[in-house]
């Protein structure tokens, strides 16, 4: 399996009900609608795709069908981090048996374990299966940091193959980098402010949440930064702020949601309880917004 280019962190299409089961229409529609733009990976249950509000059941069904949809046309990446190293190890060994091509592990949350919890952690969940894993830093929602020295030591794993760094902070995507460049290690970048800084370092992919709006946008991006064409990557990053600049309109992942949805891509629905729709207002920003890209008339 190679890892490159743009890899979509979906987000996970629920009916707009009181349940707000997922959606499976919309999912196909989703997939097939960024495969057709060209992105090089499918990526399910990470932060977008609202892993912490979806139960065990659902995500090994939800994985089924993704594998199925997906049909080996991109490689298919898995969220399999939670809290206790158990339940991962469930989680991912189920995912495995599913197909997915490889797991993302994230920290986990709440707690904060120690340098060596982590790598025991991680050791037993990378034992478990025989897929490979890639790290997933984002110290801001899981208030655990993965430290470069842990990280270091973690891509001596054979099947730990790369991490996903969401932190935005520079040093420490500097720091990743260089274990990327000594060792059989991949970079990817989960920060989409940052992707030409991290592929001007070295890094191989970007998990980048805003190409479920403006794919284009962002396969572009990956083009012309793999061509060394410039003065097209500045317009394409900085292109990428006009949907960053309503992000914060509602709790993640509520503006990608409605944004999907109001672009006509898919019937994506709302995101799940606690988080709430978005107001009329919100949606005559998100319409405004869309309309740069054309997404929107």
């Amino acid at each position: 399996m190679k890892i490159e280019g743009i890899i979509t962190p979906i987000v996970t299409p629920f009916y707009d009900d009181e349940e707000q089961n997922i959606n499976y229409e919309a999912t196909e529609k989703l997939i097939n609608h960024l495969i057709a733009h060209g992105v090089k990976g499918i990526f399910i249950l990470g932060s977008n795709g609202e892993f912490h509000v979806i139960d065990e059941q659902e995500k090994v069904e939800f994985t089924k069908k993704v594998v199925e949809i997906v049909n080996h046309r991109v490689p298919v990446y898995a969220g399999a981090g939670c809290c206790s190293t158990r339940e991962t190890v469930r989680l991912a060994q189920k995912m495995e048996e599913a197909g997915v091509d490889a797991l993302s592990v994230i920290t986990p949350y709440f707690l904060k374990p120690t340098n060596e919890n982590l790598y025991a952690h991680y050791q037993k969940v990378a034992s478990s299966v025989k897929i490979p894993i890639i790290l997933y830093n984002i110290p801001k929602a899981t208030g655990c940091p993965l430290d470069p020295e842990l990280v270091d030591r973690l891509a001596d794993i054979p099947n730990i193959v790369g991490i996903k760094d969401s932190s935005g902070n520079l040093d420490t995507l500097n720091a990743y980098a260089e274990i990327a460049k000594k060792k059989d290690f991949s970079l990817l970048v989960g920060s989409d402010s940052k992707i030409s800084y991290a592929y001007g370092i070295g890094a191989v992919a970007a998990v980048a949440g805003t190409s479920n709006v403006i794919v284009d946008t962002l396969v572009g991006l990956d083009k012309a930064l793999r061509e060394g064409n410039t003065a097209e990557a500045e317009k394409l990053q900085k292109d990428i702020d006009v949907l960053r600049g309503v992000l914060g309109l509602g709790t993640v992942p509520s503006v990608m949601k409605r944004a999907t949805e109001l672009a006509g891509i898919a019937e994506i629905g709302p995101a799940r309880m606690p988080v709430q729709k978005l107001s009329a207002e919100d949606d005559e920003k998100i319409k405004e917004m869309l309309k740069y890209y054309n997404l929107y008339r």
